[in-house]
């Protein structure tokens, strides 16, 4: 399960400040883990040709934890899960690593076009993304934003449609 491990120290330290036995077991006891390991148990089921066994782990996913992956979905290492519930990705999605996200998230297309996600993302409680944006490098998304245009890397954004507030160079 390809960066499964690099996906919980991220979150060991994001949390917790620093990857430690008692940290990471911690971790692996927080909300949104067991969503994160299972969605990384999917993805390796698909690369596998194992598609069946794919979904029903999905399926798993949508009941133990209330979030939604679609198959397909694409996350590099370093994806964090705060807290599951509520949680929509569309499964065409495609984000670089070090992918932080809390409840309510939804990552969506709009008439087949989806979000792409660059590296180094924060995206708030009930954040919106949809349709053919793009979202670069080291950006933060407020909670209940609605991102419906670009966002140029190294930004802060908030609102509803989401602005800009702050933009480091």
């Amino acid at each position: 399960m390809r960066y499964l491990a690099e996906d919980l120290r991220h979150k060991c330290r994001f949390v917790y400040g620093e990857v430690n036995t008692k940290n990471m077991i911690r971790t692996l006891l927080t909300d949104g883990t067991s969503a994160m390991i299972m969605f990384r148990m999917s993805a390796a089921l698909r690369r596998w040709h194992l598609g069946i066994l794919a979904m029903i782990i999905s399926k798993i996913n949508y009941h133990w934890n209330s979030i939604v992956i679609g198959q397909g979905a694409t996350f590099g290492k370093g994806f964090v899960i705060l807290h599951s519930v509520g949680v929509v990705i569309n499964g065409a999605t495609v984000a670089g690593e070090n992918v932080l996200l809390e409840h309510g998230v939804t990552i969506g297309a709009e008439k087949y076009q989806i979000p792409r996600l660059g590296n180094n993302i924060f995206i708030g409680a009930g954040a919106k993304i949809i349709g053919n944006v793009t979202i670069g490098d080291n950006v933060k998304i407020g909670a209940n934003a609605v991102v419906v245009k670009d966002l140029p890397s190294n930004c802060t954004a908030v609102g509803v449609p989401a602005k800009i507030i702050k933009k480091d160079e």
